[in-house]
C-alpha cells in the first residue's frame, strides 16, 4: 500500500460544485495541502459562503460556470486531477431541479471527462450508494448492482448518476482516460444546507427547535451516515492511491431511523419528541456499504456519531444567529 502525499503544491486541482457542502470540504482539503485549487460553480444549490471561505486561501480561484452549458477556456492551466462533485444529492431537490440534476450528471459529467482526456488528468466521478437502490442485498458492495425504480420520483438522481458511472467507464475503456469512481454513502457535516431534506438536517434543526422529531413509517429503516471530513479523507484515499473502480466510500456503522432521532434529541439534551409518518415511495429499506475495498487503502472513519451530530448542531446554530 502507498501513502498519500501531504504536499501538493506542484499539483492544480478543478473541483466542479465547489460552493457545495462536500466539494467545498473537499476544495479544502487539498488547498490545506498546498495545492491551487479551481472551483467552478452556477449556484443553482451551492452557497457563496463556501466560496468566500475558500478564496481566503491564495491557491482558490473561482470561476462562475454551468458545466451543461461549456467550461472555460483553460488553454493557460493543465490540470492533473479533475473531480466531478457537481451534481445536489438532495431529495427536495429531486422534484425542484431535477433537469439539471440529471444533464450535470449526463452534459456535465461528459465536459468535465473530455476535459481530463485532453489534458491528461486523472478524473474521479462522485457517484453515490443511490445507484443500488432499494437493495437486496446487504451491506451493499461494489459488484452489485442495484434495485432501482427508473421511473420513480428519485429517478433524475439515481438513473443519471448510473449514467456518470457508465460514461466515466467508457472513457477509461475508450479513452484511457486515468479515471476513478466513488460510491457516497449518506454524509453530513458543517456546511450542509439547513433545508437539505436529508434526515441529519431534519433531525438535528427539529431538536434545535423543541419540535417533533418526523419519522417515516416505523423508523425501522436503517442508514448509514459519515462525517463530512472523513468523507473527503476517503476521497482523497481512492484519488491518490486507488487502482479499483468503483469504491464505496462512508461509515459502516448503521443506525435505524428511529435510533437516529433518539441519539440527536439526547446528545442535544433536546425536549422533542418522536413523531410518526407515512413512508416516501422508493425510500430505501437498509442501507449500509461494506468499505473493505477502500479500507485497504488505508482509510478508516475517525469522527465518531456524538462528535459529528454536535459539530453539525454548531455550524446550524451559528446560521440562525447569524
Amino acid at each position: 500500500m502507498g501513502h498519500l502525499p501531504m504536499d501538493l503544491t506542484d499539483k492544480i486541482f478543478l473541483i466542479a460544485g465547489a460552493a457545495g457542502f462536500v466539494p467545498s470540504t473537499v476544495a479544502q482539503l487539498y488547498l490545506d495541502k498546498g495545492a491551487t485549487v479551481y472551483g467552478l460553480d452556477n449556484f443553482i444549490t451551492g452557497s457563496n459562503s463556501n466560496i468566500e471561505l475558500l478564496s481566503k486561501y491564495e491557491n482558490f480561484h473561482f470561476i462562475k460556470c454551468d458545466i451543461v452549458q461549456g467550461l472555460p477556456d483553460f488553454e493557460e492551466v493543465k490540470f492533473d486531477f479533475i473531480l466531478s462533485l457537481a451534481s445536489s444529492a438532495s431529495p427536495v431537490d429531486f422534484e425542484i431541479i431535477p433537469l439539471e440534476i440529471m444533464m450535470a450528471n449526463s452534459v456535465g459529467t461528459q465536459n468535465l471527462l473530455e476535459l481530463a482526456k485532453d489534458h491528461g488528468a486523472r478524473f474521479l466521478e462522485a457517484s453515490t450508494s443511490e445507484i443500488y437502490g432499494d437493495p437486496e442485498i446487504h451491506p451493499q458492495v461494489e459488484d452489485y448492482v442495484g434495485h432501482v425504480n427508473p421511473i420513480g420520483p428519485r429517478s433524475c438522481y439515481d438513473e443519471s448518476k448510473r449514467f456518470a458511472e457508465a460514461l466515466t467507464m467508457t472513457y477509461f475503456r475508450k479513452y484511457n482516460v486515468d479515471t476513478r469512481i466513488v460510491r457516497i454513502f449518506n454524509t453530513y457535516g458543517p456546511r450542509m444546507r439547513p433545508d437539505d431534506g436529508r434526515v441529519i438536517p431534519n433531525f438535528i434543526n427539529q431538536a434545535l427547535d423543541g419540535e417533533d422529531i418526523t419519522i417515516y413509517g416505523d423508523g425501522g429503516q436503517t442508514r448509514s451516515f459519515c462525517y463530512v471530513t472523513d468523507l473527503a479523507n476517503a476521497i482523497d484515499h481512492v484519488l491518490m492511491l486507488g487502482d479499483e473502480m468503483p469504491y464505496n466510500i462512508g461509515n459502516p456503522d448503521e443506525y435505524s431511523i428511529k435510533e437516529t432521532g433518539e441519539l440527536i434529541v439526547s446528545t442535544l439534551e433536546s425536549s422533542s419528541k418522536l413523531s410518526y409518518q407515512e413512508l416516501p415511495k422508493d425510500d430505501p429499506r437498509r442501507r449500509r456499504p461494506d468499505i473493505s475495498r477502500v479500507m485497504k487503502l488505508g482509510y478508516s472513519p475517525k469522527i465518531s456519531f456524538e462528535q459529528g451530530i454536535k459539530e453539525t448542531a454548531n455550524y446550524f446554530k451559528n446560521i440562525k444567529n447569524r
